[in-house]
């Protein structure tokens, strides 16, 4: 019998009912991350509908796990930025944020551009080169992926 759990990603173009669960448990971790996505979404200032962004969902046997997704950068217009990624305690090391992680980089392999993030803590730092995001130095950026084409 398997111990795998059923990971469903959806594209997202509101946020879900559930976007309050995902903001306690990443607000008692003390992250801003869905804080920031509600307030910004609520102002219109983002809502991931610009050529080239999507915002997706992730659901682990029905209940939500998980969201993240990609924007233009907000200082270089070139580049693409991961943003807004955070999967609850409860559903990591099931392959959650890789789930998310590799649908928004396949979404985003015909703009081939570079794609730019802010990994928030150390777990973040180590999970992202996984994925083949090198570290780089530079404002607001920890990690650099530089597509194949």
């Amino acid at each position: 019998m398997s111990d795998r759990r059923a990971i469903e990603i959806s594209r997202v173009g509101f946020l879900p009912e559930t976007i309050d669960v995902l903001m306690q448990d990443a607000d008692a971790e003390g992250f801003d991350t869905i804080s920031v996505l509600s307030d910004e979404w609520s102002a219109g200032l983002n809502r991931f509908e610009r050529p080239g962004e999507i915002l997706l969902l992730a659901k682990v046997d029905g209940e939500t796990a998980g969201i993240g997704g990609i924007t233009h950068d907000f200082v270089e217009a070139g580049y693409l930025r991961m943003r807004r990624f955070y999967v609850r305690p409860s559903f990591r090391r099931l392959g959650v944020g890789r789930q998310i992680a590799m649908h928004v980089l396949k979404h985003a392999t015909p703009f081939n551009r570079p794609i730019i993030l802010h990994a928030d803590g150390p777990d973040a730092e180590m999970f992202w080169p996984t994925l083949g995001f090198v570290p780089i130095d530079r404002a607001h950026t920890t990690h650099l992926f530089r597509p194949l084409g």
